[in-house]
């Protein structure tokens, strides 16, 4: 059991860690910051943190094990923020969605006490924001991807894997490079496509009277474009790069079925139908196949 757990960002995220550390015995005493006064309230409020901290130094101050729950954008000015306070022994981890630009911010903020930061994503999350919407089993049954770096503890990284799985996630590592190729394509892309979506459809003039004609199917793939758009501009400008040879790469499968259609080829059209169609079918979410990504 961790006798303190720092908390850094007291929404949806770092609530719903905080409660999963508390309900599965692992923590005495939560210390919990947010920018927002209101939030560490609230969080305060429900349980979801025992004492609100002024500050992020304050709330790491005694924290043997720290969560930073903050915009991708905002990691480095929280990890200086708390610098001071970092020792060998403290495991100090993130929830962010991209990690080569986490992994740097590291490395210049925290310079010799890096070796205490574990960068994690845990693959799991809401279309809403805030405390209120935090719940202890968010990550129960996820994956969370660690991308330890050659300074990374030995000792700080064995704490990370055991912490994600005793709230009962599946965790596995890989490079931070990896991650974020990765997850650019199965991640962010979508949602980008998602919002694209969405704006396509607005920005008619008919555009309302099309969505009232919706139906489940297009409630299905428009749902991440609910997600939090200040999160979601941080993420995809941090990813860009690899964000966009994946935007390329959908934009020639798009074209490709454009061609089809415009051919009247209905046997190359059902043949890449067919190729989609059968992929997600034996799809399975979670299968592991991280052998290739290191």
């Amino acid at each position: 059991m961790f006798e303190q757990l720092g908390l850094i960002g007291c929404g949806l995220m770092g609530g719903s860690f905080a409660l999963a550390m508390k309900k599965a015995g692992l923590v005495k005493r939560v210390v919990g910051y947010s920018k927002s006064p209101s939030t560490t309230d609230r969080a305060r409020q429900m349980g979801v943190i025992d004492v609100e901290a002024p500050s992020a130094l304050l709330a790491v101050a005694g924290a043997d094990v720290v969560l930073i729950a903050v915009p991708v954008s905002a990691t480095e000015a929280t990890l200086k923020a708390i610098k001071h306070l970092v020792t060998p022994q403290m495991l100090i981890m993130d929830v962010g969605s991209t990690k080569a630009d986490v992994v740097q911010a590291a490395r210049r903020a925290l310079r010799d006490q890096v070796g205490s930061f574990v960068p994690a994503h845990p693959i799991t999350g809401r279309e809403v924001s805030g405390v209120e919407h935090a719940e202890a089993d968010l990550y129960s049954g996820r994956q969370v991807i660690l991308t330890p770096t050659e300074r990374t503890y030995t000792a700080q990284l064995q704490k990370a894997q055991e912490i994600w799985a005793a709230l009962g996630s599946r965790v596995s590592s890989m490079s931070p490079e990896s991650h974020d190729a990765a997850f650019a394509a199965v991640s962010h892309l979508p949602h980008v496509l998602a919002f694209a979506m969405m704006n396509s459809i607005t920005g008619q003039p008919e555009g309302d009277d099309f969505l009232s004609l919706a139906g489940p199917g297009f409630r299905d793939f428009t749902r991440i474009a609910a997600s939090d758009p200040k999160v979601w501009r941080d993420i995809l400008l941090a990813n860009r790069e690899e964000l966009i040879a994946q935007s390329k790469l959908f934009q020639q499968a798009l074209r490709n079925i454009e061609q089809a259609m415009e051919k009247g080829d209905g046997q190359a059209l059902e043949d890449m139908l067919t190729l989609a169609s059968e992929t997600r079918a034996h799809w399975r979410m979670g299968a592991q196949r991280t052998s290739k990504l290191r």
